[in-house]
């Protein structure tokens, strides 16, 4: 795994949140999307003051490589116990990143007393929440400029302490 600290979401991160965002989706969702899937759900041309707009509702938390300063990957956790967004880089793919955000996540909602999590997830990171313990709770088909998209809602119940 590599050397990686999360930390909060600042001001400035939007850009490059909004890279890994691109690079994950058509990086490793490309094995169970078409090409027209893809474009559709994460488009080159973007609005970017309403991308940033919601990087700072959300507050996501940044998975930082140390040393490279390279943003890993990032995920958000809404005050509802929906997490919103999970993605990480190409380049970090299958090397702890996505535990380590998830077991953040985790140890968030606890302090925040949230009982449950739930997130609509990709047919690509679908395996890695069930290998979390989430559940499938139901298929969706989403639209996202006129092309539809599989996925699942998923939800876990967290054990209070």
């Amino acid at each position: 795994m590599p050397s990686i600290h999360i930390r909060n979401f600042r001001p400035g991160d939007e850009p490059a949140l909004r890279a890994v965002f691109h690079a994950s989706v058509h990086g490793l969702a490309c094995k169970d999307y078409t090409a027209e899937q893809l474009a559709a759900w994460a488009p080159q041309h973007h609005d970017a003051a309403q991308w940033a707009e919601r990087m700072r509702a959300n507050q996501p938390f940044i998975a930082q490589a140390l040393g490279s300063g390279a943003i890993a990957g990032f995920a958000d956790l809404l005050p509802n116990g929906t997490i919103d967004m999970f993605f990480v880089a190409p380049a970090f793919a299958g090397r702890g990143v996505a535990r380590a955000l998830m077991a953040h996540v985790h140890a968030q909602a606890q302090q925040r007393g949230i009982a449950q999590l739930q997130a609509r997830v990709s047919l690509t990171a679908e395996p890695f929440f069930a290998a979390q313990g989430f559940v499938v709770e139901a298929r969706q088909q989403v639209e996202r400029a006129g092309v539809v998209l599989h996925n699942a809602r998923m939800a876990k119940a967290l054990v209070a302490r």
